[in-house]
């Protein structure tokens, strides 16, 4: 039936033309039945375009962004544990301020989806940043001789500033990025991280040694501040109602995941992951001074430093490979997860430093391949769920990751560092062979079930 002939004389129409055809004709021309459909698509795609037209400056800004920051993270990372060792001469104080710095990551990652829930955009990004130069700053004004029980206070904000961040930029990213644009734009931030890691980890000794503990803290400050200011002219597309799950956060959760089981073994794999890392991470200095006594320092420098660029070099590949449908970022996430693995198993089998550092390049590789991977595979789920998958992410990695150097530690006084790396990442290898027999599995029960199997 044509729309036209139902037109009264002198009654308004309910949908008025925009322009040469109405809604009614443009929505018949695509194939829609109804108007407001139409209408409501028209909308989303003019968000889409003006999404587009800010994309290139949103993805500039936060790239510097992430580098400056991430070089401060860094920095503060080695400068804070050898300013709390100086203070305390004590090993057991390092340790309560790294677990304070993980525990306020857990904490993060368990209010994360409720507070941006409530408070989302750039406001909460700026106060986070604002936050960790706020901690930094307590430093400056702080006697050195009160400073010993303010310090798990200031790594327990530390760490929750920063796992809160990450929840609100990773969830956050599709509404500053294009959908078309964001595994580049992912392949670009961890890029930024891994030059940020390279001169945070190697500038941070000699700053130290030039200029003194404040003026790195000062610096440091100064990183976070001038992160906040970037992250100002960021413009966000505004968000639907819709995006609020009708029921709770985690049942919604558990029903996203039961319908996507790959994003659940992907999330189970990065779980087996972080104690791999936490392993490797207690082993890099005591192989360091098993192969270099004399230079143990500069050799942990080296092989972080060709760590880091392998990585840095991953996500620029994983960037120009060919494919993004979620098969392939799938796909490439387990291969950077194994790569990775792989990578770090043979770098501490090695006796000589040139084989240390040739083996951290493959490990930095995959590294970077998962990550990227990992970031622009969770970006595409609805974005009801994205929050909530950032949080239990951080969750995972940050209890991981604790547990991992907990566990892992007594065993370096009983095994070579070789075995120990072997036995922790043979972790994730073995979660990524059940992940794979699994997935033939339910490949073959798809071909023989006449019906789909989710």
């Amino acid at each position: 039936m044509d729309s036209k002939k139902n037109v009264q004389v002198g009654v308004s129409p309910k949908y008025p033309p925009i322009g040469p055809l109405s809604l009614w004709e443009r929505a018949r021309v695509r194939g829609l039945s109804d108007p407001g459909l139409f209408a409501s698509t028209v909308q989303r795609s003019n968000h889409t375009q003006g999404l587009n037209v800010t994309t290139p400056r949103n993805t500039h800004l936060i790239v510097t962004a992430r580098l400056i920051s991430d070089f401060g993270a860094f920095l503060n990372m080695v400068a804070l544990a050898t300013y709390v060792y100086l203070l305390s001469n004590s090993a057991m104080s390092v340790g309560i301020f790294l677990a304070s710095r993980v525990g306020g990551g857990i904490f993060a990652s368990l209010i994360g989806t409720r507070f941006y829930r409530r408070w989302q955009g750039r406001a909460p990004l700026i106060a986070f940043d604002l936050l960790r130069a706020a901690l930094l700053g307590l430093l400056l004004i702080t006697p050195a001789s009160q400073q010993a029980w303010l310090l798990p206070l200031i790594a327990f904000g530390l760490g929750l500033g920063n796992s809160m961040f990450a929840i609100g930029l990773n969830s956050q990213l599709p509404r500053l990025i294009a959908p078309a644009q964001l595994l580049k734009a992912n392949a670009w931030i961890t890029s930024a991280s891994s030059a940020a890691m390279v001169g945070g980890s190697l500038v941070s000794g000699l700053l130290v040694a030039a200029f003194g503990f404040e003026t790195v803290f000062a610096l440091n400050a100064l990183t976070y501040l001038l992160a906040a200011l970037l992250i100002v002219p960021l413009r966000f597309e505004k968000t639907d109602v819709s995006e609020q799950p009708e029921r709770g956060e985690w049942f919604a959760l558990r029903q996203g995941l039961r319908s996507a089981p790959v994003v659940a073994a992907m999330l189970a794999v990065t779980m087996a992951d972080t104690l791999g890392s936490a392993a490797h991470n207690v082993g890099f200095p005591i192989i360091s001074k098993l192969l270099t006594p004399e230079a143990a320092s500069t050799t942990l420098g080296l092989a972080l430093a060709v760590w880091a660029s392998g990585k840095l070099l991953g996500a620029r590949i994983a960037s120009h490979l060919k494919g993004s449908e979620n098969s392939h970022l799938e796909r490439r996430f387990f291969f950077g997860v194994a790569l990775m693995s792989c990578g770090f198993i043979l770098m501490f089998q090695q006796h000589g430093l040139y084989g240390l550092l040739l083996f951290a390049l493959p490990a930095g590789l995959g590294d970077g391949v998962s990550e990227v991977s990992l970031m622009s595979r969770l970006q595409r789920e609805p974005a009801a769920l994205r929050l909530p998958i950032f949080s239990v992410l951080t969750l995972l990695q940050m209890s991981g990751f604790g547990i991992g150097m907990l566990v892992a530690a007594p065993f370096y006084a009983w095994w070579t560092p070789g075995a120990v790396v072997m036995l922790f990442h043979g972790i994730p290898l073995g979660t990524l062979c059940v992940v794979t027999l699994l997935r033939i599995r339910r490949g073959r029960v798809a071909r023989s079930s006449p019906t789909p199997v989710p």
